[in-house]
């Protein structure tokens, strides 16, 4: 089954189903018309020569250019050209897919005034497998993504290059290969192709969707070194969280009450102490802070993806054009970096279990730095270096991005939201996320070899999927191969997936 694109219900599901799973889409019936409509009366005014910004109009400080009717129709042209001004490698094809999709869901909504030939092109594109090379870097995230945008638009002239069927290879030739008909440009096309920011979007989109699966595996890790750190349950009972009323601490206190059912540690049989250290007892409110940001961001991005992202906006049923802004990347860049803030937060807090797991004099009892032979041997107390070297990376990428405009276009456009800087840091904050918490996990594994006391389910199973990836470490071994594969493991949701067969599935706040 295909996905209708309809401009009113594309969710961050149906991104990841599409950009990464190549599942098909199609236009609505009502979008089709919606688009049709558009563009008639877009047409209409360009035969009574009413002045459109972007279509019989320079734009940005050139806005006052008014274009005859031998420039109408070469600017779209050049405009794409004049606009694929980006730099650096190409971005994951997934990423580009992203964008397209939430670029013909723009259209779909039928304010837009493209020919429909435009939105059926990247239709056909994302179904047949067709990907633009498109640069990592160049947009400010205002007005939208135009550089990134620009090199998928050049794809509507036949022109650049893309991926298909596995090579990089001219954009005319894959088309032709495919069967897709170049629709060319004409009056509106190319700025309608390029003016949101659907880069953002798409990339933020991919980004959400898989930290609200990281940070179950938080909950799974922090579950795991509490039961061998021998805490004290109490902060975890549902009452107290229930108390301050914040839903994601909720959440989180009942995930790990679900993955340690049935532990000694939690029946009581263990003797713990009658308060834990912060990074032990807060775990829910801290987690949880950041499952209820997550939850807005969802609703932010969802709300764009399925928004009039463009300038100007067309509305038939009025005969009005509109120009504002909402190619503006604030709404979506300001929740993005406070996920990466708070991935960095987590991380941080993954850390500090980590230290007293290795720590002798914090760890309750556990061999220094979880080896029988300290001294002779060095244990994990290395591990911890790596963790503390990508901790602070994720710190310096934690700053925000969308504080940082610089002006552009002769002060035309004199506040950006540099949206792209906070998805691709984002992205390299979570990238360090995986290793991180894949280290807790090796080391918290480690540590529950040494206890002898009944554990969780959950825990049970997430040890268990730990060991299908690592070996605990009897005597010292280069740690690079255990964290690297730790690492994938822990991206491809590996421990999530053999909890949540053994307990059932974790609850969201979302």
């Amino acid at each position: 089954m295909s996905i209708k694109i309809d401009g009113n219900s594309l969710r961050i599901e149906d991104v990841v189903n599409v950009a990464r799973h190549n599942e098909k889409v199609e236009l609505s019936g009502d979008a089709v018309m919606r688009i049709k409509k558009c563009r008639r009366m877009l047409e209409d005014k360009i035969e009574k020569k009413e002045i459109m910004y972007g279509v019989n109009t320079g734009i940005g400080e050139l806005v006052n250019v008014v274009l005859n009717d031998e420039q109408i129709k070469q600017f779209q042209k050049y405009l794409v050209y004049n606009h694929a001004a980006g730099i650096g490698e190409p971005v994951p094809v997934e990423h580009v897919r992203a964008a397209m999709l939430s670029r013909i869901n723009v259209h779909a909504k039928g304010h837009s005034g493209c020919r429909l030939e435009i939105t059926q092109t990247y239709v056909d594109m994302l179904n047949k497998g067709i990907t633009p090379v498109v640069c990592e870097k160049g947009s400010v995230g205002a007005c939208g993504d135009l550089a990134p945008m620009s090199q998928i638009a050049l794809s509507l002239l036949g022109e650049g290059e893309c991926f298909y069927e596995g090579k990089r290879m001219p954009t005319k030739d894959a088309m032709d290969k495919a069967g897709i008909p170049v629709p060319g440009l004409k009056a509106r096309d190319g700025l309608a192709a390029i003016n949101g920011s659907n880069l953002i979007t798409g990339i933020g989109s991919l980004i959400i969707y898989d930290t609200e699966r990281w940070i179950k595996q938080a909950e799974i890790a922090a579950s795991m070194s509490l039961e061998a750190l021998l805490a004290n349950m109490k902060p975890y009972d549902t009452r107290l969280h229930e108390l301050r009323g914040f839903k994601g601490a909720v959440t989180t206190a009942a995930n790990i009450r679900s993955i340690i059912n049935g532990s000694d540690l939690a029946t009581g049989k263990v003797k713990v102490k009658v308060q834990d250290a912060y990074s032990m007892r807060s775990t829910p409110q801290i987690i949880g802070a950041l499952r209820d940001h997550l939850a807005y961001a969802r609703k932010q991005f969802e709300i764009e993806l399925n928004g009039v992202a463009d300038n100007p906006i067309f509305l038939p049923d009025e005969d009005t054009v509109l120009t504002g802004a909402n190619f503006q990347g604030v709404p979506i860049s300001m929740p993005l970096d406070m996920v990466g803030a708070g991935i960095t937060m987590i991380s941080v807090l993954s850390e500090r279990r980590l230290n007293r797991l290795l720590n002798p004099a914090l760890s309750v009892g556990l061999p220094a730095f979880l080896t029988k032979g300290a001294g002779m041997f060095s244990g994990h107390m290395l591990s911890q270096y790596t963790a503390d070297m990508m901790i602070v990376e994720q710190r310096i990428l934690s700053m925000p991005a969308c504080v940082q405009s610089i002006p552009a276009a002769a002060d035309q456009e004199d506040f950006v939201s540099m949206g792209m800087n906070t998805a691709l840091k984002t992205k390299q904050i979570l990238d360090n996320a995986y290793g991180v918490l894949g280290i807790e996990f090796i080391a918290a594994a480690q540590a529950l070899d040494f206890r002898d006391f009944n554990f969780g389910k959950g825990t049970k199973a997430a040890h268990k999927a730990v060991r299908s990836v690592v070996a605990h470490l009897e005597e010292d071994r280069p740690l690079f191969k255990d964290h690297n594969n730790m690492k994938q493991a822990v991206k491809e949701c590996k421990v999530l997936e053999a909890v949540e067969n053994e307990i059932g599935e974790l609850k969201t706040s979302w």
